[in-house]
């Protein structure tokens, strides 16, 4: 089978190119090609397919079997010729510094290692760096040694015609995001959502039909690379992408064919609503008690928090998991950047608590007041927080306190609610220009 002939496939017989990619540094590629392979066994040589496949996963469809498979993604560089010639002869041309005259002779490759190459020129042994005047002539290109990602098949083929050939394989290096763009006015927002591909791959998928799926596709966990620097390219605005259900994930389709180039980021539109209700909050975190008395102050900060519902008539859309940043227009028009935060898959009808940054006019102080210890490992705690408000106009304030084991409130000047097992929530209102004290006192066991 040594002397069986090798047909090639590139990028030029494609007739068909389709891309599913997923969130987690995963893609199904699946490339279609017309090819006319003779009768018999034959190679097939599947050349500018990902240098990041999986091979493992590779599958060829068509009337035809595949006995055999190998990935060649060993690439053809000055010092891969050199590494696969050790052993061998290979030519040097010498070129004389002064007069400009070529000498060529034949020597044997010993060694290449830390840019430095050794030969065996008869009885001598000569050693070279980066700088030495040489240039190699290699007699041919090894046969595992390709100019792109190649995968190589030994097929058998019943007879001789014309086949479209699928060959589908999942991929590393291609990846998915949604990134949003929240721009606030009052209690609304206008929400945009791209979605961000990813492509570290080695290959380029020229004119492909995209699709993207949403959810957490479980793997086998294997290390991953770090990613490139990547040239960004933003895809022509078009209709939102069309969404389906599939499996237990949602599966988003473009309309249109697609280029995702190696080495690039591209965004692609996704969703776009207008209008939708948001509530601004500020949120205190009074941290939690203590086993003994604590006499310094706490300085605490006023965490904001933007909350609104994924819910019709304005959104209602399932919500892929990505980064949504928050924009509003100052006086004179202009947009800002007030925040940031990441967002995991959220379906129709879930309320998103997002915090955004700190309230600069809105601080507070807390302090304890009183500490005894009761029977065993009950103990009781007293409280103050001092909630200030430098704004002109006035605001509540959400107070969060957090207990171990058992507790209860047993005193306190405002009424507290059930965050959960083991937070209490105080609503603090807080006049223009003013502070409001809270005060409280927990038992604990």
């Amino acid at each position: 089978m040594a002397d069986l002939s090798e047909m090639k496939s590139t990028a030029a017989d494609q007739t068909g190119l389709a891309l599913t990619v997923y969130n987690n540094d995963l893609a199904l590629v699946r490339d279609t090609r017309k090819l006319r392979l003779p009768k018999g066994m034959s190679r097939l040589a599947f050349a500018d397919v990902s240098a990041r496949m999986r091979p493992e996963t590779a599958r060829l469809y068509g009337d035809l079997q595949v006995l055999e498979q190998n990935f060649d993604f060993d690439l053809l560089s000055p010092r891969k010729l050199l590494e696969k010639y050790v052993g061998r002869d290979i030519g040097l041309v010498r070129v004389h510094p002064q007069t400009g005259e070529e000498k060529y002779e034949r020597a044997t490759l010993l060694s290449v290692a830390e840019n430095q190459v050794v030969f065996r020129f008869g009885n001598r042994i000569e050693t070279g760096g980066p700088n030495t005047p040489w240039r190699f002539v290699f007699d041919d290109v090894p046969a595992n040694l390709r100019d792109r990602p190649t995968l190589t098949m030994l097929v058998s083929n019943p007879d001789e015609a014309e086949r479209q050939l699928e060959l589908a394989y999942l991929t590393q290096g291609l990846s998915w995001e949604a990134d949003y763009v929240a721009t606030l006015a009052e209690d609304k927002m206008d929400l945009t959502a791209w979605v961000t591909l990813h492509n570290t791959s080695g290959a380029t998928y020229r004119e492909a039909r995209l699709q993207l799926l949403a959810g957490d596709v479980n793997q086998v966990r294997e290390p991953k690379l770090e990613r490139a620097d990547r040239a960004v390219m933003m895809a022509a605005p078009s209709a939102p992408m069309e969404r389906e259900e599939l499996f237990e994930y949602h599966l988003y389709t473009l309309a249109r064919p697609t280029t995702i180039a190696d080495q690039q980021t591209k965004q692609v539109l996704l969703l776009q609503a207008e209008g939708a209700p948001v509530q601004r909050e500020y949120r205190v975190d009074a941290g939690g008690s203590y086993g003994a008395f604590r006499a310094d102050k706490q300085e605490l900060n006023a965490q904001v928090y933007l909350r609104f519902k994924n819910e019709r008539p304005a959104l209602g859309e399932p919500l892929p998991a990505g980064v949504m940043r928050f924009y509003q227009r100052d006086r004179a028009g202009a947009t800002q950047f007030i925040g940031e935060q990441r967002i995991e898959h959220t379906p129709e009808g879930r309320e998103l608590e997002l915090q955004v940054g700190n309230a600069f006019d809105i601080t507070a102080t807390r302090r304890q007041t009183g500490f005894r210890k009761l029977y065993g490992e009950e103990r009781e705690s007293s409280w103050e927080v001092e909630v200030f408000n430098a704004k002109a106009e006035p605001v509540q304030v959400q107070v969060l306190a957090h207990f171990p084991g058992e507790w209860k409130v047993i005193e306190e000047n405002l009424h507290h609610e059930l965050q959960s097992a083991s937070t209490a929530r105080w609503t603090v209102g807080v006049p223009a220009k003013g502070k409001t004290v809270l005060s409280y006192k927990v038992w604990m066991r």
